[in-house]
């Protein structure tokens, strides 16, 4: 816990004079100087944010993040803002490790950016392991059946057949599900 101390400096005010009434004056009407505060402004600065520097770096970048994002996003099934807050967090631990003498931000922060997204798709992503072409499949199809596209052009357009395609989509549906333990 941090106490904010501030230099005081007492400097006598004088008041302007009142008109006497008829009656008596009291003591304190007597006194014609009275103590006024005056706050001074510390001489040293609030020390920066640790990770001030930084922050603003990965800001400076957020075009990035938003491309990385709208990349997965077209590959995959997951909302283009969840991916977009993830890449965000990988370009802020980019920023935080980055060292400018060993070259530009950017590809580092790529780099950065692209593995968050990707650690978490394979922490949330099948229980089955199955082929990232029949991942990207099964989004581009599950795309355009979003978009209205009836069963028998989606085939057409995606060179599959219905038993293929079946397949697809069943190995891509089984998802990790946490079940609560009995005991």
């Amino acid at each position: 816990m941090q106490q904010l101390c501030l230099p005081l400096t007492l400097q006598p005010t004088v008041l302007p004079a009142r008109p006497r009434l008829r009656r008596r004056p009291r003591p304190l009407d007597a006194a014609a100087d009275q103590l006024a505060i005056v706050f001074r402004t510390p001489a040293r600065h609030r020390p920066a944010h640790p990770h001030a520097a930084a922050n603003s770096l990965a800001l400076e970048h957020l075009d990035l993040a938003e491309a990385i994002a709208g990349n997965f996003a077209r590959r995959t099934t997951h909302p283009r803002d969840d991916l977009l807050q993830l890449a965000t967090l990988g370009l802020i631990k980019a920023a935080r490790r980055y060292q400018p003498q060993r070259g530009p931000f950017r590809p580092y922060a790529r780099s950065f950016a692209n593995g968050e997204i990707t650690h978490y798709l394979r922490d949330h992503g099948f229980l089955l392991t199955v082929p990232p072409s029949w991942r990207e499949l099964n989004a581009r199809g599950q795309r355009l059946l979003r978009c209205g596209c009836p069963p028998a052009e989606l085939l057409q357009r995606l060179g599959l057949t219905a038993k293929r395609w079946q397949e697809i989509s069943e190995a891509c549906s089984i998802r990790v599900v946490a079940m609560p333990l009995e005991l």
